[in-house]
């Protein structure tokens, strides 16, 4: 009783110690928000992201390279209206961290090593919840933090486990820490990337104060023979992610859970008042009347994105995720969950107008939230310059073709089902998969090189984008649940989709798969009330050859969903390949 009634008191203490200074009642939270209509549109220039090359030149030779990238607390300008936001920022040193991190070019095959340094205070900037699984309990002890290059293949010690977190210094490492340098071996096919953080449980709150930045891996034999727009000028990486602001021009998040009886802080989702990219809010690009290539990453917690343009520009697909696509898709729209990454053409010459606005119109939560309004509804402008110019870049008819996955290939079949758990006054209080908590023994073994069919059931109301760390997939078929309160009811009852009868249920209506979400992915958008049918290939896409590296080795892989604050509570399995 007495060793009780202590763990209640150090959780009291630690619950007051992480949320009394940032809470506050509903009132003066409002009266401390920034008005967002006070803050004029397309005022800033999008900002040049630093870009680091992931590896050196030697004799006209490129030889691997090893970067040393901390973890640094600044300030960072979001819009030119705000005063200085305090930030943590990715840098090689604190005077040049940024928001988002510098983008890391790698070469095919050449590897890169980076010593990732936590150079943050003890005390984080956002208010944290630690009734949910979370890295440290004691908020005082540092900040915990871990790298995970999104959509890399690299062994399990470099893919940034959410155990194996480390505070400032490395004083005080995760259960599963073993070393301080990642090395990724870039062996993979060329494609988009990024990194950010993945510490347990603190994953959306490191990411809304700024660890976010991309990763791009490049093949000059494979790219260079398609021409496609390059250069640091036509070749543009865009992060675009959700913030608010309190009047001081600091982060906003709300310290008052949806439960405060059961979690204190934490809420289903984070949406921000304002649209950044690149670190600014709405900016503005001035381009010329010819193609651009944007690598678009949707780095929000929650926010999903439909973007468009109103003046009659379209997007040419050209890859999705870290792959590209077999042969261009041309789209008025094009659709990104969190953590998706969208790399599309877009020729300006063909625009009627002198201005171009990328706007949005998904719900948040999507599918079925709120629309979107005046501010949240445009992204960023473009101002096209009047006269047209030789364009030597093209889009050919091929892109890039990747050998066929022979499902007569498939060794293994696994259901994997999403839940939402509510509370008395029917909020959400946690999600799982499949009904177990990330701490419960491993069920997911794939064998190294092998292909698997997931039947991935979405039994909430949430749009949830699905990312498995290492392997890649393909969409194959979605299709609506029919009774599906009687097959939830089942689920929830016995938790087997086989003895629910899962056949019976998927026999609803199908939607189609987007032309340019068909290639090999590492998320994908999990629709509510479907059954979600994927290829998944945990080897190369490219070739036949062995990984080079022990997949099998510990801490593992883990597969989540990718809105932050479902995966932080507790929408993530363990992922173990075996031999």
């Amino acid at each position: 009783m007495e060793k009780t009634l202590l763990l209640k008191l150090f959780t009291l203490l630690t619950l007051l110690l992480c949320c009394s200074v940032t809470s506050s009642s509903s009132s003066s939270v409002k009266d401390n928000l920034i008005n967002v209509s006070k803050l004029k549109m397309f005022v800033d220039e999008l900002p040049n992201i630093p870009r680091i090359l992931g590896y050196k030149v030697v004799n006209g030779v490129p030889k691997s390279k090893s970067l040393k990238i901390g973890m640094f607390k600044k300030k960072w300008k979001f819009h030119r209206d705000l005063p200085p936001t305090t930030v943590y920022a990715y840098g090689l040193n604190k005077h040049t961290a940024t928001v988002p991190g510098p983008t890391i070019e790698a070469l095919y095959k050449i590897s890169t090593k980076v010593t990732w340094q936590n150079h943050l205070p003890p005390n984080h900037i956002l208010p944290w919840d630690p009734t949910i699984p979370t890295s440290l309990t004691n908020s005082t002890k540092g900040i915990p933090t871990v790298v995970h290059l999104h959509g890399g293949i690299h062994e399990p010690l470099s893919d940034g486990n959410p155990n194996s977190w480390f505070t400032s210094r490395f004083k005080i490492k995760g259960p599963t820490w073993t070393k301080k340098t990642y090395h990724y071996p870039n062996n993979q096919h060329p494609g988009n990337l990024w990194y950010h953080d993945h510490a347990m449980g603190l994953t959306r709150v490191n990411l809304l104060a700024g660890l976010i930045g991309s990763y791009i891996i490049r093949d000059p034999k494979i790219e260079s023979p398609l021409g496609l727009p390059h250069g640091n000028e036509f070749d543009l990486p865009l992060m675009l992610f959700d913030r608010s602001f309190k009047t001081d021009g600091s982060i906003f998040m709300n310290s008052t859970g949806n439960n405060p009886s059961i979690h204190p802080q934490w809420q289903p989702e984070y949406f921000g008042d304002a649209i950044i990219v690149n670190g600014k809010a709405w900016p503005r690009l001035i381009v010329r009347r010819r193609k651009y290539r944007f690598r678009i990453i949707n780095a929000s917690n929650a926010r999903f994105f439909r973007l468009f343009f109103t003046n009659g520009l379209r997007f040419v697909h050209v890859a999705s995720d870290s792959a590209y696509i077999g042969k261009p898709v041309v789209s008025n729209e094009t659709f990104v969950g969190p953590s998706e990454i969208t790399d599309v053409i877009v020729d300006f010459s063909k625009s009627r107008s002198k201005v171009a606005i990328l706007r949005n119109n998904a719900a948040y939560p999507y599918p079925s939230g709120d629309p979107v309004d005046e501010f949240s509804g445009r992204v960023m402008k473009f101002v096209i310059l009047p006269d047209k110019e030789v364009d030597t870049s093209r889009i050919p008819e091929k892109l890039v073709e990747y050998p066929v996955v022979d499902l007569s290939s498939v060794t293994q079949t696994r259901y994997i089902a999403m839940y939402e758990y509510t509370s008395d006054i029917d909020e959400p209080t946690h999600l799982y998969l499949n009904g177990k908590p990330y701490e419960a023994p491993v069920t997911e073994t794939p064998k190294e090189g092998s292909n698997e069919v997931w039947y991935v059931i979405n039994l909430t109301d949430d749009n949830h984008p699905l990312h498995i760390h290492l392997g890649l997939f393909k969409v194959l078929d979605q299709t609506e649940l029919v009774k599906s309160d009687e097959f939830k009811d089942c689920m929830k009852k016995i938790n087997d989709a086989v003895k629910c009868h899962v056949e019976e249920h998927a026999r609803g209506k199908k939607v189609l798969v987007p032309e340019y979400e068909k290639g090999w992915k590492n998320v994908f958008k999990m629709r509510p009330g479907f059954v979600t049918k994927i290829v998944v290939r945990f080897g190369y896409i490219h070739t036949n050859t062995s990984y080079g590296f022990d997949a099998t080795s510990e801490s593992g892989y883990v597969y989540h969903c990718h809105i932050l604050d479902h995966e932080d509570n507790a929408m993530m399995r363990p992922l173990k390949i075996i031999k």
